[in-house]
């Protein structure tokens, strides 16, 4: 396996007075995929050629974040009309798209009505509401991701259990095997091209190891700004996707894919700099700061009320059922992987909360908006956490919703949540998470008929 640091020098600086025409012209560039992560994370928007691309205004559907995971719409009362969107490009943001057949680019779009006046349902704005809010404190919140998958052979039939790939040998990995380098290694053709692609577009991936699971994976990123953080993890995840079909196989950021293996994580990393870069969790001593524990008690109180934003469907919760392998609970820690809110053993100016609650199935805005979301309220209601786990904490009491009914109805009433993401989120994420759930509640699944069908 050849692995390293990926630097974001492939990355297109372009500032905002620049124009796109002379990087798209001088890399060859025939089309633009322009696009806005929709609620579930996934690239909503057009393919542009690239010498029509910023010459006239670009609209879309705001019902694109009014769109279930399976396609459906809900209605959504503030936008009856079903209106359109302008679309303005955000220039930091374009990148190359290395797996394409043709020489394409990539960008973001940010999204606006008419009268100027921001989307606020849009992910990516709720992320951004949130960190004006620690911007008007002066402060700045740093976060690293870590983001497991699972690697599938690739079928058709939904009713099949998921297995792992054969690797080069074409051999099918059984057993458990964490932090195999030889399994890694098995698989070596495709982290080649995981890491070719993360530098070409400038995605910062740091290390790569094999997880609990058959084929399962982790990759950590490099710390840094919380909507850059955002968007390279959903271009990795774009990435990881068409690096498995280039070598026949499928990828999967399912929360819990196989009924008896381990689940999959988004862990999130988080500190937070003064306008000097001095980080507010560690005081000049060294020691832990009382903005620290007020960030810890903070998430121990609000993490039950924004829940759903880490745990957004059905199957996410049952990742939750093996504590073992998936913390349920709100303890801390310090270099303690059993408890939720675990803390890296590290040096002052490197103190950080790690996050375990998230499943790999989240959105990235919305799981990064959330946990700043319940650090900011503790640090300015000045909240106290519990006193720090000693041992295990997996056979502590279930902290967590166990099901994603209860996760709604927490957000949906939470008052500290409407003010933190902001009512026009809130008033439309719960009603399209609930139609999610009534959705899956239609469907008859195999155990019903094989189990409930005679015996009943």
């Amino acid at each position: 396996m050849r692995a390293g640091h990926v630097h974001a020098n492939g990355r297109c600086n372009v500032s905002k007075d620049e124009v796109f025409q002379p990087w798209l012209k001088e890399r060859g560039i025939e089309d633009v995929e322009a696009f806005v992560p929709d609620m579930a994370g996934s690239a909503r928007g057009k393919i542009v050629p690239a010498d029509k691309f910023g010459s006239e205004p670009m609209k879309m559907p705001e019902a694109v974040f009014s769109q279930t995971i399976s396609g459906g719409y809900i209605v959504d009362a503030s936008n009856i009309e079903d209106r359109d969107m302008l679309l303005v490009p955000d220039p930091t943001t374009l990148r190359p798209v290395p797996w394409s057949t043709d020489p394409a680019a990539s960008v973001f779009m940010d999204c606006y009505h008419r009268d100027g006046s921001k989307v606020r349902q849009s992910p990516r704005a709720v992320l951004r509401s949130v960190l004006a809010k620690y911007d008007s404190r002066g402060w700045s919140p740093v976060v690293a991701p870590e983001v497991e998958f699972y690697l599938l052979s690739p079928h058709s039939d939904p009713n099949q259990e998921a297995e792992p790939p054969e690797g080069r040998l074409g051999w099918t990995e059984g057993a458990r095997q964490p932090y195999s380098i030889d399994t890694m290694n098995d698989f070596d053709p495709f982290i080649i091209d995981v890491y070719s692609h993360c530098e070409a577009q400038g995605i910062c991936i740091d290390t790569l190891s094999q997880e609990s699971g058959p084929a399962q994976f982790e990759i950590n990123f490099m710390h840094g700004d919380a909507v850059d953080l955002a968007d390279q993890v959903f271009l990795f995840k774009r990435t990881i996707r068409e690096a498995a079909i280039k070598h026949e196989m499928h990828a999967t950021f399912l929360a819990k894919p196989m009924s008896n293996e381990a689940g999959s994580a988004l862990h999130i990393h988080q500190s937070v700099v003064d306008k000097d870069g001095n980080n507010i969790f560690s005081s000049a001593d060294g020691e832990a700061s009382d903005l620290f524990y007020s960030y810890l008690g903070g998430l121990q109180k609000y993490l039950p009320e924004a829940l759903l934003l880490f745990a957004p469907y059905v199957n996410s919760y049952r990742r939750f059922l093996k504590p073992s392998s998936s913390p349920v609970n709100l303890a801390w820690a310090i270099d303690n992987r059993t408890v939720g809110l675990r803390i890296p053993d590290s040096v002052p100016e490197a103190r950080r909360v790690e996050n375990r609650l998230p499943g790999s199935d989240v959105n990235p805005y919305l799981a990064i908006a959330g946990t700043l979301a319940c650090g900011f309220l503790g640090m300015v209601e000045g909240l106290k956490p519990t006193e720090p786990t000693k041992g295990s904490a997996y056979s502590d009491e279930f902290g967590l919703h166990r099901h994603i009914c209860s996760a709604i109805e927490a957000l949906a009433g939470s008052d500290a949540m409407h003010n933190m993401l902001g009512d026009d989120f809130v008033g439309l994420y719960c009603p399209l998470k609930d139609a999610e759930y009534m959705e899956f509640q239609e469907t008859i699944t195999p155990w019903e008929r094989e189990i409930l069908m005679f015996n009943v």
